[in-house]
């Protein structure tokens, strides 16, 4: 299991933890994907998508836990773990918790599982326009925009545009060395 330290306290005091997802997680992992809060910013996966990515070597899908407890505060798949470019994306990262640190937590160690474990050069993301507090966090933690992918997402309502940003090796290991990021 991959966990955030005690460093970097004062812009991420929540401890968090990644373990693998398992069959039995995922009722939880639906339940926040159907969240009525949660619905406008992501595009929910049937379970058999989730089963799938669970068993493809090319993905792993992790249960954030946090607190002291370490209980089950959300979850995050990453894609493109076997990509012959070195680019991993970060698909889905969904919280329960707003505001509480769990999800600048799990992106830091997210980040680090992508840079230092899977050995990725590129690690990238897409954030539906209107979804500012989770643009603020990427932002903040050192992902740079790329461009706009415009009116990408069909919805009930219409067409929605996406934010591309990625954090290079170079950058993640820069930030580093700044204390930016959980240590190696």
């Amino acid at each position: 299991m991959t966990h955030a330290s005690d460093a970097l306290t004062t812009r991420s005091p929540a401890r968090v933890r990644l373990r693998p997802t398992m069959q039995s997680d995922l009722e939880f992992v639906l339940s926040l994907e159907n969240d009525p809060v949660n619905l406008p910013f992501i595009t929910p996966w049937e379970r058999t998508q989730h089963e799938a990515a669970i068993r493809f070597p090319d993905f792993r899908h992790f249960i954030v836990e946090g607190g002291d407890e370490l209980a089950s505060v959300g979850f995050l798949i990453l894609i493109g773990c076997k990509s012959q470019n070195l680019s991993l994306e970060l698909k889905r990262m969904v919280v329960q918790a707003k505001g509480t640190g769990f999800g600048r937590a799990a992106i830091r160690v997210a980040k680090k599982v992508a840079f230092d474990d899977l050995g990725a050069h590129r690690f990238w993301l897409d954030v539906k326009t209107h979804n500012t507090r989770a643009k603020a966090l990427y932002d903040g933690e050192g992902f740079v925009v790329e461009g706009t992918l415009r009116e990408a997402v069909k919805t009930a309502t219409g067409f929605e545009s996406l934010v591309v940003m990625s954090m290079l090796q170079a950058e993640f290991a820069a930030r580093r060395e700044q204390g930016l990021e959980l240590p190696g």
